[in-house]
């Protein structure tokens, strides 16, 4: 697995060759409303949860993948603006529509979350697996009303024609729109800033872009994502074997482990308050990581998914 790797990544550096790894279907879960439905029940649910009273009226996602439905959901459940960030354009406009409406049929029904997954989140719902003590009757009833629906919409396919409605807004790290200071109730991601490079950076911005009091949600997978055979082999490498790997692709796994985004987090002004640490058996031994890594926790080294909700401090 590790010389495949590294051919992979060496051949990434011819001109042209780029193109043809740079996979457009990455994220490509977000093209099921049912996914997207889940993704967001599990946040909103956590969130709650965690002292989060209200539906967030801003909501801010890092990379939504191929489409906007789990910003979609969020609007169907009260947000009244969605701001998406995607590291290179995978969303399929085409795609959108169609997830919009299968959302509005699941909430209109109030379907139970799709699959279970981790962390489980049953014990917080109701005995349909919907959590109605969120949306209940009477804010849904609101939220799902025609002419917000229709509202929606209209948005939804404005983003799909590359003429943003102020109600859905969707860019790429290298065209960001403005976000301004304090304008954001909740920054979410889902498997997701594991692939980001720059994690001071990035969190750094959260913590102008999340108002005091705001809140933030994170579900981080720790594991090779398929660069080794072993679910945590990428750490084995050394530092020139990786960016031999890592080639010149336009985002890759970055390594860190879950106490970095702990350390970050709390740098850039926000509390922990809730930390939910998924661990794994087997994979490589203490022995065999690479010299960057061997003052690694044994938590951290067995540690393969974290959820972690933060606040803003200030509020």
């Amino acid at each position: 697995m590790g010389a495949r790797m590294m051919v992979k990544g060496m051949l990434t550096w011819i001109p042209g060759v780029q193109r043809a790894f740079f996979d457009p279907s990455a994220g490509g879960g977000t093209g099921s409303a049912s996914y997207c439905y889940g993704v967001w029940m599990k946040h909103l649910t956590l969130l709650r949860e965690a002292g989060m009273h209200d539906v967030p009226r801003m909501v801010l996602e890092l990379g939504p993948g191929s489409s906007i439905g789990t910003g979609v959901a969020t609007l169907l459940s009260g947000a009244e603006r969605y701001v998406a960030i995607d590291a290179v354009p995978h969303m399929r406009p085409e795609t959108n529509v169609v997830v919009m409406r299968e959302l509005v049929q699941l909430f209109k029904s109030r379907a139970p979350r799709p699959t279970a997954g981790y962390p489980p989140i049953d014990h917080l719902l109701d005995a349909r697996l919907f959590p109605s003590h969120i949306l209940d009757d009477a804010l849904l009833e609101r939220t799902l009303a025609q002419d917000r629906l229709e509202r929606i919409d209209h948005a939804v396919r404005a983003a799909a024609l590359g003429h943003p409605d102020p109600m859905i807004e969707y860019s790429t790290w290298s065209q960001l729109r403005p976000v301004g200071d304090g304008e954001a109730d909740l920054v979410f991601s889902h498997v997701v800033m594991s692939q980001v490079e720059d994690l001071d950076s990035v969190y750094g911005r959260m913590g102008r872009w999340v108002k005091p009091g705001g809140w933030m949600s994170h579900q981080i997978d720790c594991t090779s994502l398929g660069t080794a055979d072993e679910w945590n082999g990428h750490r084995a490498y050394s530092e020139l074997a990786w960016k031999i790997v890592a080639g010149k692709r336009p985002y890759f796994v970055n390594r860190e482990p879950l106490q970095t985004h702990l350390d970050l987090i709390r740098a850039n002004g926000f509390d922990i308050v809730n930390m939910i640490r998924g661990t794994e058996e087997g994979g490589i031994t203490r022995a065999q990581l690479a010299p960057r890594w061997r003052g690694i926790s044994d938590e951290d080294l067995a540690t393969q998914t974290g959820f972690i909700i933060a606040r803003r401090r200030g509020h």
